[in-house]
């Protein structure tokens, strides 16, 4: 007579890889995609939240959107006004002073830790 194994349960709890730890109640952090970096009060970085890519503090914000609106010409304000406050005026000027520490250095001359990397 033949024996077969029965299928292990799909059930929760599952046994960890390893991918993640408890980092507090109810708080995961992914051991292998790095942890949270806070870039100042503001913004910051998760690889939970919206892939690490960078967002404000409590919310699903990325700074690429405020920082591309300002690019299209929209003001501070109106930027406060259009996310319903959601985004603080000073969480927007955080975002223009690190783009600015990214792209320049302390003389206000290009980084040269960029060496030629950027897109036009």
């Amino acid at each position: 007579m033949k024996t077969t194994r029965k299928a292990k349960s799909a059930r929760w709890p599952r046994k960890s890889s390893g991918a993640l730890l408890a980092a507090g109640p109810g708080i995961l952090r992914g051991e292998r995609n790095g942890r949270r970096v806070e870039l100042g009060q503001y913004v910051v970085a998760d690889p939970l939240i919206c892939h690490g890519k960078l967002t404000y503090r409590g919310t699903r914000i990325m700074v690429w959107q405020i920082l591309e609106a300002l690019a299209y010409g929209e003001s501070v304000d109106e930027l406060e006004k259009a996310w319903g406050g959601r985004v603080s005026k000073a969480a927007i000027l955080e975002t223009i002073r690190l783009a600015g520490d990214a792209l320049l250095d302390a003389r206000g001359r290009l980084n040269r830790r960029l060496n030629g990397k950027l897109a036009a």
